[in-house]
């Protein structure tokens, strides 16, 4: 697979992030994160011995441009996930239970 394949490659699985994002179905944006995981590893290797022309780099910047774009959408449903999962495991922490009881018994 050539680099600018890669690329569009990664561009659609970015958008297939967006949608699993958007529909909260963390395993499957969890299996297309392997998936780029995997390609975006194929592609540091690709990328570096690849000369493109001019067309092929304004599209590479392009989709470059929409991958980080899809991020950011993911990133704007996952990370407040992520800090409601963090304040309820710190809420559940031993600590936090004993703080309770000894502020409850007057401590």
């Amino acid at each position: 697979m050539s680099t600018l394949n890669l690329y569009e490659t990664l561009s659609g699985i970015s958008g297939d992030m967006v949608q699993a994002a958007e529909a909260g179905d963390w395993d499957r944006l969890i299996e297309l994160e392997r998936k780029v995981a995997r390609l975006r590893n194929r592609l540091s290797v690709e990328d570096a011995r690849t000369r493109l022309t001019e067309p092929e780099r304004e599209r590479k910047v392009h989709l470059i441009k929409r991958i980080l774009a899809d991020d950011r959408k993911v990133r704007s449903f996952t990370e407040p996930w992520m800090e409601h999962v963090r304040r309820f495991l710190g809420d559940a922490t031993p600590g936090r239970d004993m703080r309770s009881s000894y502020t409850a018994a007057g401590y």
